[in-house]
């Protein structure tokens, strides 16, 4: 008899989970998900379908596929409504829960995190803690960014509620786990090849091709509301010209990355904008590497300082960029805390001209470059086409640093990040990157400027900044962590081994059927169960 109970409840549990998750397969894309003795009633309806302009779904901004756990490619991933994160981040800056009910902070190194008891995986399999942990527990062993600012020792599961105990006290381990390396995907399903991984948002991934297509079904299991859109494919065209006419011509439905030049095509009755202003920042980073050929330019303060003053901040924003953003002072938009009060050089090219004379930069052979014993003042500019703002920076510098005697010497290319590796090719490398994505400072000193981060391919260092951002790593109160942040700022600043030139207002433009498709500051989400068509 003591066997009865047992019994019944495992009768309840699997009622549960099949009224929960949905028992359900995924239909293959074509396949209708009606009843076949439907038909005799009613005719089926028609497909809804999408087709999506994206300029930077390619290798070359390291999404090679949807796999959250390589490079970057968790951006396609939360972004084409794949894959979803824990909590997400509100465009205030603000977390809110999303697969997660609640997160709380036991104590400096302990999180208790419970899952929403109605998540599933696109496949119908239960999203519980278990799930979650294999997740993370995956992501940390191969993504060496992850794993770095997760700092995770220990994970335990207990039927929905997660517990996570960090190395160190870790203040922002949710926005973290925010980040779209935080995607749940179903470990048991494996990581294919191709990519094409089981999370649980509203798609169901079908094909990836590098650089070209993700064709996406909608996903019939999905745990938070009806998905209206049956079918869409994200198109790779990273050319602007071919994106607005692909637009134009019906092509496509909605376009993301449209050049500024072709907004005004744009600007009718047919067409709909959804814009933001972002924290999306144009930024260059300086090589301090000593093995750098051009290492006696750019290790001398004023040729730095000179290059922060050359760079017409307002000019490029106003005119190249239309006025689509606004300039820069520190590494993020004044309207954080962590923006405020910066002290920066303003463009101001007769004093950056009087800053190279006094150091002994002159033109001796009168070609208005600059040298000083023997040293041309040329400086190699490292970007990249795909961010189609940047080949526009680069043009505005190359003038105006031209004005002052700073000869650019231009790189634009698809491989800058095997290019940035190479400490001896290159001397600036600009770049465009979500400053405050998370809704705080650490993930970009994290990555691009200490000792330890991935990405500090300039090889920058001082002391305090260390100290600095070690003592941030452990703040957990938001206006102590906002004043570090602007301390480290203006050490990068004061150095001007890194300049910021502006950031971005982002829109996405499409039909003016097209609805439920918004912009977001933080600039992870795009396809939702919103997403609708007319």
């Amino acid at each position: 008899m003591k066997k009865i109970p047992a019994l019944l409840l495992a009768l309840c549990l699997a009622a549960t989970l099949l009224a929960g998750c949905g028992a359900s397969s995924q239909p293959a894309a074509g396949d209708s998900a009606a009843p076949a003795d439907s038909a005799a009633s009613a005719a089926p309806a028609a497909k809804k379908t999408f087709v999506f302009g994206d300029t930077t779904f390619n290798a070359e901004n390291e999404e090679p596929t949807i796999n959250p756990h390589e490079a970057y490619s968790g951006w396609p991933c939360i972004r084409y409504g794949v894959g979803e994160t824990l909590m997400k981040i509100a465009d205030d800056g603000s977390l809110q829960p999303w697969l997660a009910e609640s997160a709380v902070n036991l104590d400096a190194n302990t999180w208790e995190i419970v899952i929403r008891d109605a998540v599933c995986f696109s496949n119908g399999r239960k999203c519980d803690a278990a799930a979650v942990r294999a997740c993370l527990e995956h992501l940390i062993q191969v993504h060496e960014r992850a794993a770095g600012n997760l700092n995770i020792a220990s994970m335990a599961a207990d039927g929905q509620k997660l517990t996570i105990v960090t190395a160190g006290p870790n203040p922002i381990l949710m926005n973290y786990l925010s980040e779209p390396y935080g995607c749940i995907i179903d470990m048991d399903a494996g990581i294919p090849a191709d990519g094409c991984v089981v999370g649980t948002g509203p798609y169901v991934a079908t094909e990836v091709v590098t650089d070209d297509h993700v064709n996406l079904i909608k996903n019939v299991n999905y745990w938070d509301g009806e998905v209206k859109i049956d079918e869409i494919t994200v198109r790779t065209i990273s050319d602007g010209d071919t994106l607005a006419m692909a637009l134009q011509s019906g092509e496509i439905d909605a376009a993301y990355g449209m050049a500024y030049a072709s907004y005004p095509l744009f600007e009718n009755d047919s067409y709909r904008f959804s814009g933001i202003q972002t924290s999306r920042c144009f930024w260059g980073m300086v090589n301090l590497h000593e093995e750098n050929p051009g290492y006696a330019v750019m290790s001398d303060p004023a040729v730095r300082e000179a290059l922060a003053m050359g760079i017409d901040k307002e000019g490029f924003v106003n005119v190249l960029l239309g006025g689509h953003g606004y300039p820069a002072t520190g590494a993020f938009p004044d309207s954080f805390p962590f923006g405020q009060g910066i002290r920066t050089v303003s463009y101001d090219p007769e004093q950056a001209k009087a800053v190279l004379e006094a150091a002994g930069w002159v033109d001796t052979d009168g070609d208005g470059i600059r040298e000083k014993d023997g040293v041309r003042l040329s400086i190699r500019w490292l970007t990249y086409p795909s961010r189609q703002e940047l080949p526009l920076l680069l043009e505005s510098s190359q003038a105006t640093l031209r004005d002052i005697g700073i000869e650019v010497i231009p790189n634009n290319t698809r491989d800058h990040n095997s290019v940035r590796k190479d400490p001896t090719a290159w001397d600036v490398w600009v770049s465009a990157n979500v400053n405050a994505g998370l809704g705080d400072p650490q993930n970009f000193f994290d990555t691009y400027c200490l000792d330890d981060s991935v990405k500090n391919s300039g090889g920058h260092h001082t002391d305090r900044l260390e100290a600095l951002a070690a003592e941030l790593r452990g703040t957990f109160d938001p206006a102590e962590r906002a004043r570090l942040a602007v301390d480290m700022q203006q050490e990068l600043l004061d150095d001007n081994s890194y300049f910021f030139c502006s950031f971005l207002r982002m829109s996405m433009i499409m039909k003016a059927n097209v609805t439920g498709l918004e912009a977001h500051t933080c600039d992870f989400y795009e396809l939702t169960a919103d997403l609708d068509i007319g």
